[in-house]
């Protein structure tokens, strides 16, 4: 099931139609070519039209866990260097009318307005600005040069805030991942606390370079934070702060928009996620989110063994 959804998405088969679901669209073409997908797949028989729809839903799981073990495997054989990593939400648009806030808060919809996604969000950013729709996260490799590697990654709606969907995946970096590198929106106390400080108080080796989110409370400088007697924390956030502005920690943050920022650009572009999501409905945009990231790295791997130490692979969906 799982590789029937990645060809179908490889063979970038959405729909057309507005009010059409892609899934169907999928379904279609795997039907179409079925005689063909058996025999390379050496499969018995398709999954039934409703085993396809309901399995589809649920299937993101196993794709969440696939681009992690994915990721360790480029990293052993040398196609992803994991020292460096920075973190990134990136938003998609939802198919369909805007449903306006005030309108969802009251949990109704105008009359003439159809095709309404109401697993949909609202969410702002500085590069698209408001937006309805749905969000990914992607932690990707980020070395010197190096060929940009998803390792995890997450999908939800766009209203999703940083201080979760990341909190669960401090835990899963690789063990070589040195410095971790983030926009202000995850300037949370919390994150740099379990990225560079172990349970009993010890140094892990690791850096978090986020800088200040402005929103947040000024903060004092190492002066006043003797004189005023801080919490360990708040001293642990100025060393931060001081190591993100000195020139170690300039030239590493730089990385972060030689990678994450370019990756997702490149990624919408090559998966036509840059101007809407394939799907209504969160469950369905998680599963084919999280299958392109997948595909995405499995190209890469494919790239490396070409002798191509890139992420240049539109040449092979071409010959798809």
């Amino acid at each position: 099931m799982a590789v029937l959804i990645m060809v179908a998405i490889l063979n970038r088969r959405k729909s057309k139609s507005r009010e059409a679901s892609p899934p169907r669209a999928q379904y279609r073409w795997i039907v179409e070519h079925q005689e063909e997908l058996l025999r390379r797949l050496e499969l018995p028989r398709l999954p039934a039209r409703s085993t396809f729809f309901e399995r589809y839903k649920s299937i993101h799981k196993l794709y969440k866990m696939a681009i992690e073990l994915q990721g360790k495997q480029a990293i052993r054989e040398g196609v992803a260097e994991a020292e460096s990593v920075a973190v990134d939400k990136s938003l998609i648009a939802a198919r369909g009318p805007r449903w306006h806030r005030s309108d969802r808060r009251a949990g109704r919809v105008p009359r003439g307005l159809h095709g309404v996604d109401r697993d949909s969000t609202w969410a702002f950013s500085k590069h698209h600005g408001w937006v309805q729709g749905y969000s990914y996260e992607v932690v990707v490799t980020a070395g010197k040069g190096a060929t940009v590697f998803p390792l995890l990654a997450s999908v939800g709606t766009a209203s999703v805030s940083e201080h979760v969907s990341f909190a669960a995946k401090i835990d899963h970096l690789p063990r070589q991942t040195k410095h971790v590198l983030a926009d202000s929106g995850y300037d949370n106390d919390r994150f740099g606390q379990r990225i560079e400080w172990s349970e009993h108080g010890k140094r892990t080796g690791r850096r978090f370079l986020c800088p200040r989110n402005p929103r947040n409370a000024p903060t004092p400088t190492l002066d006043d934070a003797r004189a005023a007697d801080l919490t360990i924390r708040r001293r642990h956030r100025l060393q931060r702060l001081a190591f993100y502005q000195s020139r170690t920690g300039r030239r590493l943050y730089r990385r972060r928009g030689q990678s994450v920022e370019p990756f997702n650009e490149w990624f919408k572009s090559l998966f036509e996620l840059d101007q809407r999501a394939w799907h209504r409905g969160l469950a369905n945009n998680q599963t084919q989110i999280l299958a392109a990231i997948f595909c995405y790295q499995l190209l890469v791997r494919y790239n490396h063994r070409h002798r191509n130490c890139n992420g240049k692979i539109q040449w092979i969906l071409d010959g798809l």
